[in-house]
């Protein structure tokens, strides 16, 4: 999940894809709870931890926050999106491409 925050965009297997996916858009709108604390200059420590026990990178916690979910602030939902690309020749898993929403 770290690597989807840092990279916006990743080729992953269905299933970790589908794995990520409910994890990352909560963590994408505990971000926006943050900056909507601190639009009403009060602190956003607590969503900082909270996103910090998951992400473990500080520099990914802090985009997260800094960028992505100003980005993502006038959106209900739905940050993230899942296209498939074919199978994948040695095991014949699905492949997709899990990104964030622009």
């Amino acid at each position: 999940m770290t690597e989807l925050f840092r990279h916006e965009r990743i080729k992953t297997t269905k299933a970790k894809a589908q794995a990520i996916r409910s994890e990352a858009e909560h963590l994408v709108t505990i971000a926006k709870r943050g900056l909507a604390k601190r639009a009403a200059e009060q602190h956003d420590i607590h969503e900082r931890r909270q996103v910090a026990a998951v992400l473990r990178d500080p520099r990914v916690v802090k985009k997260l926050f800094d960028e992505l979910a100003s980005r993502f602030k006038e959106r209900p939902g739905g940050y993230t999106r899942i296209l498939k690309i074919g199978r994948r020749l040695g095991d014949d898993a699905e492949m997709v491409i899990l990104e964030l929403v622009d």
